[in-house]
């Protein structure tokens, strides 16, 4: 995994090969912030990372200057591999290690980004969007993004503005 712009840009860290996660290609990366830059102020921006995996998307929002990053990972060794990141990077985040709807379903704060990348498989992909839209916490300007594969359609839900195609990932985007 590796860090692709920023203050930590060109920072390769190995989760090694038992890892479970499916890190975000370098190519959606760099083109999905690409996207951000001109739409955001980083510094200025909350960050909420669902379904964490390597952390690899909020390394790259913290490396531009997010002050508020939180992970919410239910997989141990990920959480501890997040952490390990972090610390190396002599950087903070908040990090849960919990199921992502029971979180979602009792968050109180409100986010500027919400980004949620599931497992591919995961039984209740198609609900993701629709639940963080209805539990308020994303702020009024606020984007919500969905990382899935081709399959997944989500344009006649409520909020959806569009999705952009970067090889087998798709990043959908949702607004109020």
């Amino acid at each position: 995994m590796r860090i692709i712009g920023g203050e930590f840009r060109g920072r390769t860290f190995f989760p090694g090969k038992t890892f479970k996660a499916r890190p975000t290609t370098d190519i959606a990366k760099e083109s999905l912030f690409n996207i951000l830059t001109n739409r955001i102020d980083f510094e200025e921006t909350s960050v909420l990372d669902l379904f964490a995996g390597t952390g690899s998307i909020s390394f790259e929002f913290l490396s531009r200057g997010c002050k508020n990053v939180t992970l919410v990972e239910i997989n141990f060794k990920h959480i501890q591999f997040i952490k390990s990141v972090l610390s190396q990077l002599k950087t903070k985040a908040i990090v849960y290690r919990t199921d992502v709807f029971r979180y979602v379903k009792t968050e109180k704060r409100k986010f500027d980004i919400i980004f949620a990348d599931p497992p591919y498989d995961h039984p209740q992909f198609n609900e993701i969007p629709k639940l963080i839209l209805e539990q308020d916490i994303l702020t009024n300007e606020g984007i919500l993004i969905v990382e899935h594969p081709a399959n997944f359609n989500f344009e006649t839900l409520k909020g959806y503005t569009e999705t952009r195609k970067y090889g087998k990932v798709h990043f959908s985007f949702f607004g109020h």
